[in-house]
C-alpha cells in the first residue's frame, strides 16, 4: 500500500508515527490508495494550529449511535455514506460533522451527522456553523487577490512598509530583512519564519504582552509589533515554511489598503457576491457562539490549557480560551457551514456556470506553481492560499484546517467537476491519529462517489440561503 511517491520516500504509518512523536519533523508524506498527505506538525501548545493538508480527502461523519442526523432535501446516489460513516464516527469518537458535495457547481448532497451540542442533544444540521481553522487562509488569499484586481495593491509590495504604523517596543533591534518581505512571499509561506526553529509566533502572546506592556487578550496588531522585534529564521523567498503569522500580516494589510476591517471587507467583496451570508469570524468562548453554531469537544483525557484571555495562568478547556480566536481572523478564525464553503468553492473554481469572484487570469495566478527556489519538481505545491496537485486532466486544489481541541475541516476542488467540504466539531487526541483518520475518510468518500452512476439534477443551493 505504501510506496515511493514522486521521489519522496514513503514509510509505513507505524514508522512515521515514531518519527512524528519523537522528532520535530515538519513534513510527513505518505501514500495510500489515491491519497497523499502532507502533515505540517505544529508544537502541541494551546495556541498552535494543527494543519493537515491532503491532496484528495473528504470528511464525512455520523452520530456514533447510528442516528443519521438531519437529512438534506436530496441525497440521491450517495446513500452509501449513511451506511459507512457511523462506523467511522464511533471509531474516532467524533460527536458531529457536516458534509456538502457539489457536482458541476450544483449542490447535490448536504448532510448533518451526529451531535452539535451534547448538553441539549441538538443534532448537527446540514447548514450548522463550524470553526474552519486554516481554511481561513484560502479566504484571505482570495481577498488579497481581489484587492489586486481593484488595483489597490501590488503583490511585490513590501508588507511591513504598508504597516509602518505598527512599530516594535522602543530600543528594539529590528532585522533589516523584515522590510523586504513581499505580499507574494507571505501568500506562499516564504516570508522568513520557521516554527521548527522559533515556534509559532501566534502562540507567543504572553511574551508579546509582557514586552509591549499591553493587557490581555492580545490582538493581531500587538503580535505584529512584537514580531517586528524578532529575527527572521531564513531569507524571505528562499524556502517554504508554513506560517500562521504571515497570514495574520496579510489580514492587517487588507485592512490598511481597503480602509475596512478585515471581516467587513471579506464579507462585502467576497462572500456577499458569492451568496454567502452566515460566515463570520468566530468567538473564543462557548457562550459567544453564533446561532446555529456547534459546540466543540476536546478528546477525552486531554489536559486544560493556560487562558489566552487573562494574564493569570488560569487553566481552561483549550477549545474555549486556550487561544484567542478573534485575533486569528485571517489565518484561522472563520466560522462557516459546509454549504457556505461549497458556495465559496463554486465562486473561485474557474468553471463555467456560477460567476467567479475573481477573473480567470487571477485564478490562474492563485494556483500557479511558485517560481524557484520554491517547490521545484515536486508533485504537490502550495500556491497562494491553496495546496495544489497538478494532474493530466487539470489540478486538485485543497486546504484543511484544525484547531487544538476543537475541530477539523477540509475543502477540495477536483478537475472533474466535483468539489466538497466537510467539517467536524472535535479532533483526535494526538497528532499521530489524524493521518490514519483522513486516510479512512478519503477511502470512504471516494468509494461512495464511485458508486454514483447518475448525479442528481436538482440544485440544493436554492434551498439553503
Amino acid at each position: 500500500m505504501f510506496r515511493n511517491y514522486g521521489g519522496y520516500p514513503v514509510r509505513p504509518w507505524k514508522r512515521w508515527r515514531t518519527v512524528i512523536e519523537k522528532r520535530h519533523l515538519p513534513w510527513v508524506i505518505f501514500n495510500s490508495l489515491n491519497l497523499v498527505f502532507l502533515l505540517d506538525i505544529h508544537p502541541a501548545t494551546a495556541q498552535s494550529h494543527l494543519k493537515v493538508s491532503s491532496v484528495r480527502a473528504c470528511l464525512a461523519t455520523k452520530d456514533p449511535q447510528n442516528n443519521p442526523g438531519p437529512e438534506s432535501k436530496s441525497s440521491v446516489g450517495l446513500g452509501s455514506l449513511d451506511r459507512v460513516i457511523p462506523r467511522l464516527m464511533a471509531k474516532w469518537n467524533l460527536p458531529g460533522g457536516a458534509v456538502a458535495i457539489t457536482k458541476d457547481e450544483r449542490l447535490v448532497f448536504a448532510r448533518g451527522y451526529g451531535i452539535a451540542d451534547k448538553e441539549s442533544g441538538q443534532p448537527v444540521q446540514p447548514d450548522s456553523l463550524f470553526r474552519i481553522g486554516s481554511i481561513s487562509k484560502s479566504i484571505t488569499a482570495v481577498a488579497i487577490l481581489k484587492l489586486l484586481e481593484e488595483r489597490k495593491l501590488d503583490l511585490d509590495a513590501k508588507a511591513f512598509r504598508l504597516l509602518d504604523h505598527l512599530q516594535p517596543a522602543p530600543r528594539t533591534k529590528v532585522d533589516p530583512r523584515l522590510d523586504e518581505i513581499t505580499l507574494r512571499q507571505l501568500l506562499y509561506h516564504s516570508g522568513g519564519w520557521d516554527q521548527e526553529k522559533s515556534l509559532d509566533p501566534m502562540g507567543q502572546f504572553r511574551e508579546a504582552a509582557s514586552i509591549l506592556k499591553v493587557p490581555f487578550p492580545v490582538n493581531a496588531d500587538t503580535m505584529i509589533r512584537y514580531m517586528r522585534g524578532r529575527p527572521l529564521d531564513f531569507d524571505p523567498g528562499t524556502q517554504h515554511a508554513y506560517s500562521n503569522f504571515g497570514y495574520c500580516v496579510l489580514g492587517r494589510v487588507i485592512e490598511k489598503v481597503s480602509g475596512q476591517r478585515y471581516e467587513a471587507y471579506v464579507r462585502d467583496h467576497l462572500l456577499k457576491p458569492a451568496g454567502i451570508t452566515r460566515m463570520r469570524v468566530g468567538h473564543t468562548l462557548r457562550e459567544q457562539r453564533f446561532a446555529g453554531e456547534v459546540s466543540y469537544y476536546n478528546a477525552p483525557g486531554v489536559s486544560l490549557a493556560p487562558s489566552a484571555l487573562s494574564s493569570r495562568a488560569k487553566a481552561v478547556p483549550i477549545q474555549y480560551g486556550g487561544y484567542y480566536l478573534e485575533s486569528m481572523d485571517s489565518h484561522g478564525g472563520w466560522v462557516a457551514s459546509a454549504i457556505d464553503l461549497a458556495r465559496f468553492l463554486a465562486a473561485v473554481d474557474g468553471r463555467d456556470g456560477r460567476p467567479d469572484i475573481l477573473k480567470p487570469e487571477t485564478l490562474d495566478l492563485m494556483v500557479a506553481r511558485p517560481q524557484p527556489p520554491l517547490w521545484v519538481g515536486t508533485p504537490i505545491y502550495y500556491g497562494m492560499g491553496w495546496n495544489v496537485r497538478p494532474l493530466k486532466q487539470g489540478a486538485v486544489w485543497y486546504h484543511t484546517g484544525a484547531l487544538a481541541g476543537s475541530n477539523m475541516a477540509v475543502i477540495v476542488r477536483t478537475p472533474k467537476g466535483l468539489s466538497w467540504a466537510a467539517l467536524f466539531n472535535s479532533i483526535p487526541a494526538t497528532i499521530s491519529e489524524v493521518g490514519p483518520f483522513f486516510v479512512e475518510l478519503d477511502r470512504t468518500i471516494w468509494q461512495a462517489i464511485d458508486q454514483v452512476t447518475a448525479w442528481p439534477t436538482p440544485d440544493l443551493f436554492e434551498q439553503y440561503h
